[in-house]
């Protein structure tokens, strides 16, 4: 029988600058979505009522994943900002994967009164973001 839904344990990013090289980049804490809504070409005529619509291009923005900030961590994530490389998200309990292409950059994030330090790390898709079965090696 197939899981009803699956919870997001487990779930880790990784990044290689090429598709064989991939390690874990940094413990996540949140994902963003993946890909995004089409745009919307208009193809109204004289004879509709209404506006129509066809499919266009998907929309895919920067992508953010939130993570607990440690300098260790900062410092390493700094070492392939704005390197081009290979990303996998992987959803372990759903045996599921998302893949792109891209760049990545680091920040640190707004604080506030007892609240952790956390910082941000930003991909830039060049790729469509794929989601297929998760392989075990």
């Amino acid at each position: 029988m197939s899981a009803k839904a699956h919870n997001t344990i487990g779930t880790t990013l990784k990044f290689g600058t090429t598709a064989s090289s991939l390690s874990e980049l940094c413990k996540i804490k949140t994902f963003p979505q993946l890909n995004g809504e089409r745009e919307q070409i208009e193809s109204t005529d004289l004879t509709d009522s209404a506006q129509t619509f066809v499919p266009g291009v998907q929309s895919v923005e920067s992508m953010q994943f939130t993570c607990n900030f440690t300098l260790a961590s900062y410092t390493s994530l700094k070492t392939n900002a704005l390197t081009d490389g290979f990303f996998e998200l992987d959803f372990a309990s759903a045996g599921a994967k998302a893949t792109w292409e891209g760049q990545y950059d680091v920040y640190v994030s707004e604080g506030e009164v007892n609240g952790l330090i956390e910082m941000v790390l930003v991909c830039y898709p060049s790729t469509e973001v794929t989601i297929a079965a998760l392989t075990t090696t």
